[in-house]
């Protein structure tokens, strides 16, 4: 199997809760949807789907380049719509599936490959990115989530809380990152196999997932492994709100001044 032998898979779903009609938004003067399916295209995905739940959205993603699998919106997660993108598009068992997030307008392409390219190495069920915690304040934020590694490399863990817990050192100062321990901060990036997508989202949900509202814990739960690498490139935030939206065209209009 080629190193470029791999799909991506979008979510797309239009009423998102704290941002209605996210997919659409326009970002410089372009839907957001567009703005990831272009970074999916420049990662060398042999294809690239987006799971909607709107015809808007696939009109939208007309001459783009990608496909479009209509989806249920019914669906409550991600998983589940891209396990019905998977059984609509017709991928083999084996086929490598890259899930990025519908609000990931600046992902880099070389953080995709990767991790198509973990899954394959590694021969875990799952595949997924972090990066070095930078401060004391994303290591106490909930909705920063944290992830903790064996010395293979397959996640332990996945959480909200800052773990692991510098027990002495927070004892004393909470205002900063002790020195010698190493965090890492989940991005939520996904590799699996098709067939495994299907089991994944026939999962009933696990105890800790429904604790920390974390679907990923659902897979090690059940026993299975999920590798988890650093990313070569930094990810930007994604877009959640109409802040992070606003933030995101600043950084475009940053980046063409550069230009």
């Amino acid at each position: 199997m080629s190193p470029d032998d791999f799909v991506v898979a979008i979510p797309a779903r239009h009423d998102a809760t704290r941002l209605p009609g996210k997919p659409l938004r326009p970002l410089a003067g372009e839907p957001l949807v567009l703005h990831v399916a272009r970074r999916a295209l420049a990662a060398g995905a042999r294809e690239v789907w987006v799971a909607a739940d709107d015809a808007r959205i696939a009109d939208a993603l007309q001459g783009s380049g990608v496909q479009v699998a209509m989806t249920s919106p019914a669906h409550a997660s991600g998983t589940d719509r891209l396990a019905e993108c998977a059984r609509i598009a017709g991928w083999a068992d084996d086929t490598v599936v890259v899930n990025l997030q519908g609000d990931e307008p600046f992902a880099p392409a070389d953080g995709i490959r990767t991790v198509a390219a973990l899954l394959r190495d590694s021969g875990a069920e799952m595949s997924t990115l972090a990066a070095p915690v930078e401060d004391v304040d994303t290591l106490l934020d909930p909705n920063a989530v944290k992830v903790v590694r064996a010395d293979n490399g397959d996640a332990l863990y996945f959480s909200r809380a800052p773990v692991p817990w510098p027990r002495d050192a927070f004892a004393t100062d909470r205002s900063r990152l002790p020195e010698g321990h190493t965090w890492l901060r989940h991005i939520g990036i996904y590799g699996y196999r098709a067939g495994f997508l299907q089991r994944f989202a026939a999962m009933p949900p696990g105890r800790l997932e429904r604790v920390e509202s974390l679907e990923q814990l659902r897979v090690l739960e059940a026993g299975h492994r999920i590798a988890v690498a650093l990313t070569p490139s930094p990810f930007p935030p994604g877009v959640d709100t109409p802040d992070d939206l606003a933030r995101a065209e600043e950084r475009i209009a940053t980046d063409r001044t550069r230009g």
